[in-house]
C-alpha cells in the first residue's frame, strides 16, 4: 500500500478514537463548535430533511442539536469507534427522532444510493485517505436534490505548531518529519465537491484560534480529542525529550501573545453542495 496513496493509518485512528471516548466531554469543545455553525446553516434552507445521516458521530453532537427538530424522523450516526458511537449525547426523553447507530468507516459506506435527504459530516474527513472517493459516496447515498453540509480542518490547521516542530526536528535531529497533517486546502475544496458530481456546490473557511498556557496543553487536547499523529509515515517510536522540549520553547518563542499565552489556529473548510435534480 502506497504511503502517498494512503497517507492514514486508519488502524491506528480508530484505537486512539477507543481510547479517548471515556475522556470525550472535556475535548469536544471544537465539535461542539464546529457542530452547531453546521446545523445553523439549515435555517437559511427552505424545505426540512426527513431521513438524515451523520457521518463521523464523535459523541453524538450533531444529534443532540437536530433530534426533535421540524421534519426529522430517522437520523442515522456513524463512526469508525464503536466506543464513540456508545458516548450518550441525547438524554432518552428527548429522542423524539429515531436514532440508530452504525460502526461504519467513512471510507467504505455501507448505504444504498438514494438513501438520506441530508448527509452531515462535522470534524470527520480530513482524516480519510480517499477524500474524493469518500464524496462520490456521499453523493450517491443521497436522494436526487439532497444536501451535503460537511467541515473539516483545513490547510490553516496548526500552522503554528508545525512551525515549532519543524525547527525543533531541524535543530536537534537534523531534519524534519511529518507531525501535522497534510489538511485539503480551501482552493481544492470546491474542485473535490465537482469531481465528485455534486451540484451547486459552495466552500468557505473560518478561522478558530485556541489559546493555551504552553504547548503541553494544547497537545493534552490534541491528545483528548484523537487528533494525534496518524501518518503511516511518522516517525515511529517515542519523541526525544530535548526535541519535545525544544518544540515548545520555538513556539513560545515564535507566537506568544501579549498575554502571555500561545494560539493555536484550526481552519474549518465547509462545504455545501446538492445532488443533481433536474428542478435546480
Amino acid at each position: 500500500m502506497s504511503e502517498n496513496a494512503h497517507p492514514f493509518d486508519r488502524t491506528q485512528l480508530r484505537r486512539r478514537r477507543e481510547r479517548v471516548a471515556g475522556n470525550w466531554k472535556n475535548h469536544n469543545f471544537l465539535v461542539k463548535e464546529a457542530g452547531a455553525r453546521l446545523v445553523d446553516r439549515l435555517d437559511d434552507v427552505s424545505r426540512s430533511f426527513s431521513s438524515i445521516l451523520d457521518l463521523g458521530r464523535n459523541g453524538g453532537e450533531i444529534a443532540a442539536i437536530l433530534t426533535g427538530r421540524s421534519g426529522v424522523q430517522t437520523i442515522v450516526e456513524c463512526d469508525i469507534s464503536p466506543a464513540m458511537l456508545h458516548l450518550e449525547a441525547v438524554s432518552a426523553s428527548s429522542k423524539k427522532s429515531c436514532i440508530h447507530l452504525l460502526v461504519a468507516d467513512e471510507e467504505f459506506l455501507p448505504f444504498s444510493d438514494h438513501s438520506f435527504d441530508l448527509v452531515l459530516s462535522c470534524l470527520a474527513l480530513h482524516r480519510v485517505n480517499d477524500l474524493p472517493g469518500t464524496l462520490v459516496q456521499i453523493r450517491r447515498a443521497l436522494r436526487p436534490d439532497g444536501l451535503f453540509l460537511g467541515c473539516f480542518f483545513g490547510g490553516g490547521t496548526l500552522g503554528e505548531m508545525r512551525a515549532a516542530w519543524t525547527e525543533a526536528e531541524i535543530s536537534e535531529e537534523g531534519g524534519a518529519s511529518p507531525r501535522v497533517a497534510p489538511f485539503v486546502d480551501i482552493r481544492d475544496a470546491g474542485m473535490l465537491l465537482q469531481r465528485a458530481g455534486f451540484a451547486l456546490p459552495v466552500v468557505d473557511s473560518d478561522t478558530i484560534t485556541v489559546c493555551y498556557e504552553n504547548a503541553f496543553g494544547l497537545m493534552h487536547d490534541l491528545r483528548g480529542m484523537g487528533e494525534t499523529n496518524i501518518l503511516r509515515n511518522r516517525r515511529p517510536g517515542f519523541t526525544r525529550r530535548a526535541t519535545l522540549i525544544q518544540m515548545a520553547d520555538y513556539y513560545r518563542d515564535m507566537f506568544t501573545r501579549e498575554d502571555g499565552r500561545i494560539p493555536a489556529s484550526f481552519e474549518i473548510i465547509t462545504l455545501t453542495a446538492w445532488a443533481p435534480h433536474p428542478s435546480q
